[in-house]
C-alpha cells in the first residue's frame, strides 16, 4: 500500500521528478539520468501500473485518492498529496487531471521480439468510441506493424500509437531520431496506448528493418513518390503480413528507407490537396488495412 504523505513545500526534494515539467531540456536530462517517465491523468496512471511499470512515486490532489485507491493499494511507492495550487507551482502548469505518477522505464525490446511477437492487441474501451472495431474478425495469421521514421512531434507519435491500438496494429518500430513515446505529452495523446503496444527503436537505421523481411512482412512506404500506387490497390492485395512505414512531418519517408520497401503507396487525395498530417495518415492506412 502506497504511503500517503502530505507535502506543502513546492521545493521539497521528494518532488524532484515532477518539478518544472514545462522545461523540456530539464526533463530530457532528468529522464535520461534516472530512467523515468511520467504518466498524467487517472486513466493513464492506472494503465501504466496495470501494465507492469514500477512506480517511483505518485503526486495527487486529494480528490483523486478515492478514484485511484486500488492502484495505490497495489504499490509500495509513496504518494505525495498536494493541493492543486501546489501541484501547479511544482510542475509549472495547471495539472487539470490532478494525478501524476513517476515510473521506471523498462529495457527496450529487441526488434525481433516486436516483429515476431506481433499479435492483435486488446484495446481498452476508453481508447475507442465503439467496441466493435472488427479486431476479432482479423484472421490469426494476419499481422501488421507500424514503422515511424523521424517523427519529432510528440503529439503525432502519441496519436499514431492511439490509432494503432484502436485499429489493431500489433507493434511499432521507431527510427533512432523519432520522438520519445514515453514523453509525457506522447503518453497523454495516446491515452496510454504507448504503455500497451509492443515497440522499440531500430538501430542501425534503416538496415535494422531487415528483420521485417526475415519474417516475411510486405514493407510498404507511405509516400507521394511518382511510382506509388493507391492505398486501395494495396488493400486489394491482402498481404498476410504488412509493415506500414510513415515518414517525418516535413519531407516524408527518406529515399534510403523507401528504397528498402517492397511497395510505395499513397493515400488518394482530392484535387488541390497533396497530403495529410502524419497522424491522420496513420489512421486512414490502419483503418483501410484492418
Amino acid at each position: 500500500m502506497a504511503a500517503l504523505i502530505e507535502v506543502t513545500d513546492p521545493d521539497d526534494p521528494r518532488l524532484a521528478d515532477y518539478r518544472d515539467l514545462r522545461d523540456v531540456e530539464l526533463r530530457k536530462h532528468l529522464e535520461a539520468e534516472h530512467g523515468l517517465f511520467l504518466a498524467e491523468g487517472e486513466k493513464v496512471v492506472r494503465r501504466a501500473v496495470e501494465g507492469g511499470f514500477a512506480a517511483r512515486s505518485f503526486l495527487m490532489a486529494p480528490r483523486w485518492l478515492d478514484g485511484l485507491e486500488e492502484v495505490l493499494a497495489s504499490s509500495d511507492a509513496p504518494c505525495y498529496v498536494v493541493s492543486e495550487d501546489l501541484a501547479e507551482a511544482v510542475t509549472g502548469f495547471h495539472v487539470h487531471r490532478g494525478a501524476l505518477a513517476s515510473l521506471e522505464r523498462t529495457p527496450l525490446r529487441s526488434v525481433e521480439e516486436v516483429v515476431a511477437g506481433a499479435r492483435t492487441v486488446v484495446v481498452p474501451e476508453d481508447v475507442v468510441d465503439h467496441t466493435d472495431v472488427g479486431l476479432t474478425r482479423l484472421p490469426p495469421t494476419r499481422r501488421r506493424i507500424a514503422v515511424l521514421e523521424d517523427l519529432v512531434d510528440h503529439a503525432n507519435v502519441g496519436a499514431a500509437f492511439r490509432n494503432a491500438a484502436a485499429l489493431g496494429v500489433e507493434g511499432v518500430l521507431l527510427s533512432p531520431r523519432c520522438a520519445d513515446p514515453l514523453y509525457r505529452r506522447a503518453i497523454k495523446v495516446s491515452m496510454g496506448a504507448v504503455l500497451q503496444i509492443p515497440w522499440t527503436r531500430v538501430d542501425p537505421w534503416p538496415d535494422g528493418l531487415a528483420a521485417l523481411m526475415e519474417h516475411e512482412f510486405t514493407v510498404v512506404a507511405m509516400t507521394l513518390a511518382k511510382d506509388a500506387v493507391d492505398l486501395d490497390e494495396l488493400v486489394s492485395m491482402e498481404p498476410e503480413r504488412l509493415a506500414l512505414v510513415f515518414g517525418t512531418e516535413g519531407s516524408g519517408v527518406t529515399p534510403e528507407t523507401a528504397s528498402m520497401a517492397d511497395l510505395r503507396v499513397r493515400i488518394p487525395m482530392a484535387a488541390g490537396v497533396d497530403s495529410l498530417n502524419v497522424a491522420a495518415a496513420t489512421a486512414v492506412a490502419f483503418y483501410a488495412t484492418r
